[in-house]
């Protein structure tokens, strides 16, 4: 599934300052309702992160983990992933299971199907 992104700086900024924030040492996810009806992403690495190759790999892994992740049919949210300067140097499973413990703190629901 395709999501809807955030691309305007004045929507980043809304959910930076009105929305709640979940800090790992490997991501940070910004949450907040938003009045459109559908859930809108966006994703964020700065230069502290490394160099472009870094920055987009670090993109790569964190839009692959919402997908593993976020449904579709959550309602209204504009959610945020900042990656931290250890993000690209990751695996995509570690990426994804930080992913689902901020998820899990923020009350999102889990479209990951649990392992028995």
């Amino acid at each position: 599934m395709r999501y809807r992104t955030i691309c305007k700086n004045k929507e980043f900024t809304r959910v930076y300052a009105r929305g709640k924030s979940y800090v790992h040492p490997q991501l940070v996810l910004y949450v907040a309702k938003n009045r459109v009806g559908h859930t809108r992403i966006g994703l964020t690495a700065t230069k502290k992160v490394g160099c472009a190759v870094l920055r987009n790999r670090a993109r790569r892994v964190m839009r692959a983990a919402l997908a593993e992740h976020l449904p579709a049919d959550i309602g209204g949210y504009d959610v945020i992933l900042v990656a931290r300067a250890q993000t690209p140097r990751l695996k995509s499973t570690q990426v994804s299971k930080t992913l689902a413990k901020l998820m899990r703190a923020a009350g999102l629901p889990d479209r990951a199907v649990p392992r028995t």
